[in-house]
This record gives C-alpha cells, sequence and structure tokens, in this order.
C-alpha cells in the first residue's frame, strides 16, 4: 500500500509498505481523513523528536523511517482474535497513543504521561498518511451517526485543546488569552467557550487566523508586531487574564503569557518546542504565578465527539484545504511552512 514516511527532517517520502494484518485485540482500519498537525510539522522541520532514530520505541519497537499521521478517521475493515469493541463497517476515529501500561503514570490511569510515551503516526506502529493503519482495540472510538469522517480527523487536535482547558484553573466566568491562533489555538478558544471564559484575548500576527480567532469567540485579537501583547491583554482585561494559554512553541512568547497573567495567574504551555525556552522567575515568584504544562489527552475522545455533535470544532470552519496523499509534501508541509494563512490540511487516504 502507499504511505508517506519520515526518514529525517525534510524527508518525507510517499512509498509502498506493506499492508497491515491485525493480531489479537488489534484493529484494521481503512483510512478515509487525516490531518496534518503542528506536531507532524514539527518533525518535519526540526525533527526529531517523537520519532525514533537511535534505538527502537519501547512500545511500538520501531525505529525511523515510520509512516506518519495521527489525526484521523476511518472505516473498520478487519478486527483481530478477541475484538469485541468494534466491527467491520464502524466507523471510528483513532486515539493515537503508545503508552506501555506498566509504569507508575499508566498505573493510575494516566497514560498521556507514561514514560515510554509516543504516538502512533510519530512514534512508529503505522499512522493515517496511509491506505491502511493497524491499531489496538483500545484506542478505537466510534463515532457518532452526525459526525463526517472529515470532522473526525479533527477529533484528536480539538482533544488536546479541551484537555488543555480542562486542566487548568479556569472557571465559569474567568478570563483568558491564547497565544497563537493555529489549529490548536483556535480549538483552545472553542474549549475556552465551551468551558464559560467570559473574556478571551488571542495574540496573532496572522490577519486571516486572527480573522477566524474572532468568528470563533475571541474578545479582542492583538497583533504582537504593533503593539506590546500582555501590555494591551492587562490594560483591557483589568490588570491580567486569570490564565493564559502558550500555543505558539516561539521563546520569546513565553515570557509574554505569564506577564499577561494577573496575580496568582497561571499560564498553560500546550506547544511542542523545538528550543529552549527563558523567563524571568521574579515575574513568577513575586506574584505567586504557575506554570504548567499539558501533553497530549486522556479519556476525552467522547466528550470532544459529544461536543462536535452540538456544533463545536466544526471542520467546515477550520479545514483551508483538502489534498491527496500524492501531493503531501509540496502541498502540505511546505505549504504551512510558507503559508500562515491555514488553518487545518487535511489528507485524503488512497484508495
Amino acid at each position: 500500500m502507499k504511505a508517506a514516511r519520515w526518514h529525517k527532517a525534510r524527508d518525507i517520502r510517499i512509498e509502498d509498505v506493506p499492508t497491515p494484518v491485525p493480531g489479537p485485540g488489534q484493529v484494521k482500519i481503512k483510512v478515509k481523513w487525516t490531518g496534518i498537525c503542528g506536531s507532524d510539522l514539527h518533525e518535519y522541520v526540526a525533527g526529531p523528536i517523537f520519532v525514533p532514530v537511535d534505538k527502537p520505541h519501547a512500545v511500538s519497537h520501531e525505529v525511523a523511517p515510520i509512516v506518519m499521521g495521527h489525526e484521523f478517521s476511518g472505516e473498520v475493515a478487519e478486527v483481530g482474535e478477541g475484538v469485541t469493541k468494534v466491527k467491520p463497517g464502524d466507523r471510528v476515529v483513532v486515539e493515537p497513543i503508545l503508552s506501555c501500561g506498566k509504569c507508575s503514570a499508566c498505573q493510575h490511569g494516566k497514560y498521556n504521561l507514561c514514560e515510554d510515551l509516543g504516538f502512533h503516526g510519530l512514534s512508529g506502529g503505522g499512522g493515517g498518511f496511509s491506505a491502511y493503519t493497524v491499531v489496538g482495540e483500545r484506542w478505537t472510538h466510534k463515532m457518532p451517526d452526525g459526525l463526517s469522517f472529515e470532522q473526525g480527523a479533527l477529533v484528536e487536535p480539538a482533544a488536546v485543546a479541551l484537555h488543555a482547558v480542562r486542566l487548568s484553573s479556569l472557571k465559569a466566568g474567568g478570563t483568558a488569552a491564547v497565544f497563537g491562533a493555529g489549529p490548536i489555538g483556535l480549538l483552545v478558544i472553542e474549549a475556552l467557550r465551551v468551558a464559560g471564559a467570559t473574556s478571551i484575548y488571542v495574540v496573532e500576527l496572522s490577519e486571516q487566523r486572527g480573522a477566524k480567532a474572532k468568528e470563533l469567540g475571541a474578545t479582542a485579537v492583538i497583533d504582537p508586531s504593533k503593539e506590546n501583547a500582555a501590555a494591551r491583554i492587562k490594560e483591557l482585561s483589568g490588570g491580567g487574564v486569570d490564565v493564559a494559554f502558550e500555543v505558539t512553541g516561539v521563546p520569546a512568547v513565553l515570557q509574554q503569557c505569564i506577564d499577561a497573567t494577573r496575580y496568582e495567574g497561571e499560564t498553560v504551555i500546550v506547544s511542542i518546542w523545538e528550543k529552549e525556552a527563558s523567563f524571568q522567575p521574579n515575574t513568577v515568584v513575586l506574584k505567586e504565578k504557575t506554570l504548567k504544562g499539558i501533553i497530549a489527552y486522556r479519556d476525552i475522545f467522547p466528550a470532544v465527539m459529544d461536543l462536535m455533535v452540538q456544533g463545536y470544532f466544526s471542520a467546515e470552519r477550520l479545514v483551508t484545504k483538502r489534498i491527496a496523499l500524492d501531493d503531501i509534501v509540496a502541498e502540505g508541509f511546505e505549504t504551512l511552512v510558507k503559508e500562515k494563512t491555514q488553518i487545518k490540511i487535511l489528507v485524503e487516504a488512497p484508495a
């Protein structure tokens, strides 16, 4: 079958690979649509980050080159021995977690904090940028009848956003800032609306992404190239927001997030980083502020799909381009590198 495989930074190739066969407890999925994630883009530009290169991943037991793609939906094509959760023909999304199931975090149900955390489509084991892929039964989730396959491809990134807001200290009626209105940042705006934020201030350079942020519920959009974003947020919010979400991965932005929060405010770091970032600790210490990191999600996919049925996280609003797998480099990754006007690009799986 045809698949897009990561070999090294700036080197993703469309290649023929063996069609996977499900073993006991596994599900073979005919992929329909897969989103290009910010994490995929990081691997393309500056990887490896999650891609195993020096030694096989502890869970997938694979090493690069690996099939990419972890935001995807599809139809169950075949099930292995013992599978009872889904059957052929079911429409599903995949929670693309690779976890050991044995470490302390896994034993306490916090599998996204696994010591050997990886992702299907980033750390080996197959991926959504292919015709078929095989995953463990546990990681499949049936889609409600009202959701399209394209909508299903947004469940994974929406789960990141909802998890970030759930784990933050924001309470209904609180205020928030979102630094970065890329796909995850825009989804965080919607998750904040779900959580009852009364004011959401967005910091974004792209005029098009800023306009989309307003469409999705931002109270105000600030262009940091034209004014001091943190100072403007403090002015608009009367002293700073309750919670700021860092969704850019740009080192200089971390301090801006901290500065935009009030006393006892919280900064939630959502991004995956290519470089180190620094901040002045006194800006945290003297106002008893908090920094919190989040990674991926856990036990949240069903809630995301329920919200989608209600109209949140809409593909019609967020998907800006649809491409074929053969065009994934030129029309996908390179487009995202060059054009900050794009929001979410979906890749259609080969027949």
